[in-house]
């Protein structure tokens, strides 16, 4: 069998198993944000942070909810880090610094997990089961609890309440999250995945040299910061280590993994606006640009210009032969298009186009389908500024879903559209012009500034990969990341609960013979369009500085 042919029979299976999840999912979601009832342990939970779930909340008091649990979980997440030499089951690992301990909490807690430390060579078995695993779970809770706001928001007319924020909290990990992970756990296990506590040992002699390695709860972490779309790696080598993904089976569960809830997220947003033909509009969408993306990815890291990988049978440098060209391309694509920072192969040592594919997968803003709950408000955020264009070319006030896109909504919706760009091609300019952070890049030239812009790329859009060669270590990085990860998950929140807030407040419009029909095809094809003119006209001139310019030299 060709390895051609191998991608593509990979990529059916998987679409395979994400339609036969994607109805029973979303359904289970609906149910779950729109049900009056607790469970006995959500109960117990409540009383013991002293919320009362049943309080409606508008989209203030719904912000100042996610601001306060996530700098409580950024403040815990740091004094964990900072006393990790004094706890127990620390493996011997010291303390983490104050600016690397800084940038992993920040990173967490906005469900990025960058990482600018060796994994198994810092962080002992409390930071990464009670610290880290634990934000897996809320940080991703957080984001679909966000989205839902959003959704109720659409469906919600004469009130500005937008639900209960600790509800959604709390029932996003015990009925979501929880479940599927200890089934999504046992898989991996099956599949090769380590789970234990064991220490430090050693495991022989290679090239005049011995090698160690520490044992870790691995498949339950592993199955979180993939389901959450959080990534980061129990192991420097992520999810290339054979301790995380050990074969082709796992590797294609694990980006079913990713994919699953954004995508049946959008089953849940057309069950709670009572109108399933609306998902299922936002639903091709992504799969649109998802499908587009994964063959151009095995397009240009199968066929290429230089003899030596033609030889080679492709680009092969990065990449582990147990997973090969089309299980890495499956998986770089589903890692940057959604907000999961997990990765099976390096992404700087894809082609120029390829690594340019990446790039551009995070700064379409990760939608197609995005992260655990960021995906869909971000791609409803896209639809709305989509509906204000056709509203421009035909001369009528813009509606989408019952609801009036005025002025207050579009400010709302470009502000959102606007942080993350700012934050990564502020960042990376500011980086280029002083002289010390360019000491931290490998290469120069194109891709040495690639791998700048892909650092704060991925900080600003809380994906959390990286371009390996640089050396992101240091005061200026650690910090600089930091910031424009929380800033890139925080503020986008503020403007989107300020949307819900806004759309539960009016009245519902009734439909007319000029209303644009956002659940046919002719709006699944603007809003593509749409995305990609944004992107474009964004991006394109760091694009073409780094990636394009490398692509297209070689």
């Amino acid at each position: 069998m060709s390895p051609v042919l191998a991608g593509a029979l990979q990529f059916l299976a998987l679409f395979v198993a994400l339609a036969l999840a994607y109805r029973p999912l979303g359904d289970h979601m609906a149910k779950v944000y729109s049900s009056d009832k607790h469970l006995r342990v959500e109960k117990w939970i409540y009383k013991g942070i002293g919320a009362n779930p049943d309080a409606e909340m508008r989209w203030p008091a719904y912000l100042r909810g996610v601001l306060a649990f996530s700098a409580v979980s950024v403040l815990f997440l740091y004094l964990l880090q900072r006393l990790q030499g004094s706890l127990p089951g620390s493996l011997g690992f010291k303390s983490i610094d104050p600016d690397q301990a800084f940038n992993t909490a920040a990173s967490f807690v906005a469900n990025t997990n960058w990482q600018s430390y060796y994994g198994e060579q810092a962080m002992g078995h409390v930071v990464q089961t009670g610290g880290l695993a634990v934000q897996n779970f809320v940080s991703a809770a957080v984001g679909i609890a966000v989205a839902v706001a959003l959704v109720r928001g659409f469906a919600r007319s004469r009130t500005g309440e937008l639900g209960n924020f600790w509800s959604d909290l709390v029932r996003g990990v015990v009925r979501i999250l929880i479940p599927i992970s200890v089934i999504g756990a046992l898989v991996l296990v099956a599949c090769g995945a380590i789970q234990n506590f064991s220490g430090i040992h050693g495991v022989g002699q290679f090239l005049g040299g011995s090698q160690e390695w520490n044992g870790g709860a691995v498949a339950s972490q592993e199955v979180i910061k993939e389901l959450g779309t959080n990534g980061g790696g129990y192991f420097n080598a992520n999810s290339a280590h054979p301790f995380e993904n050990p074969n082709g089976l796992s590797n294609l569960f694990e980006v079913f993994l990713i994919l699953v809830i954004p995508f049946a997220l959008t089953r849940t947003f057309g069950r709670m606006v009572g109108s399933v033909r609306q998902g299922y509009a936002i639903l091709a969408t992504m799969v649109t640009i998802w499908a587009g993306f994964t063959a151009l990815m095995m397009w240009t890291e199968f066929h290429h210009g230089a003899p030596a990988l033609d030889v080679a049978g492709g680009a092969m440098e990065g990449k582990e032969t147990r997973f090969g060209i089309a299980g890495s391309a499956i998986f770089s694509v589903a890692t940057t298009l959604t907000s999961t920072g997990a990765v099976n192969s390096f992404h700087s040592s894809n082609t120029g186009f390829g690594g340019g594919l990446d790039l551009l997968g995070m700064q379409l803003g990760e939608i197609a389908p995005g992260g655990t709950g960021s995906g869909l408000y971000g791609m409803l955020i896209m639809a709305i500024i989509a509906v204000f264009i056709a509203g421009l070319m035909v001369g009528r006030t813009p509606e989408y879903l019952g609801k009036k896109i005025g002025t207050r909504e579009i400010k709302l919706a470009a502000c959102y559209i606007l942080v993350t760009p700012a934050l990564a091609l502020g960042f990376t300019a500011v980086s280029m012009a002083l002289p010390t952070p360019k000491d931290s890049m490998l290469n120069s030239g194109a891709h040495g500034f690639s791998e700048i812009l892909y650092a704060y790329t991925s900080g600003a859009n809380n994906n959390g990969s990286a371009f390996a060669g640089l050396s992101a270590d240091t005061n200026w990085f650690n910090t600089t990341i930091g910031l424009a990860m929380l800033l890139g998950r925080f503020l986008p929140m503020v403007f989107v609960l300020a949307l819900a807030g806004s759309l539960a407040e009016q009245k519902p419009i009734p439909a007319t013979a000029g209303t644009l029909r956002t659940e046919k095809p002719l709006f699944t094809g603007l809003l593509v369009g749409t995305i990609m003119i944004i992107t474009g006209l964004t991006y394109f001139p760091a694009l073409a500085l780094g990636p394009l310019a490398e692509g297209l030299a070689s």
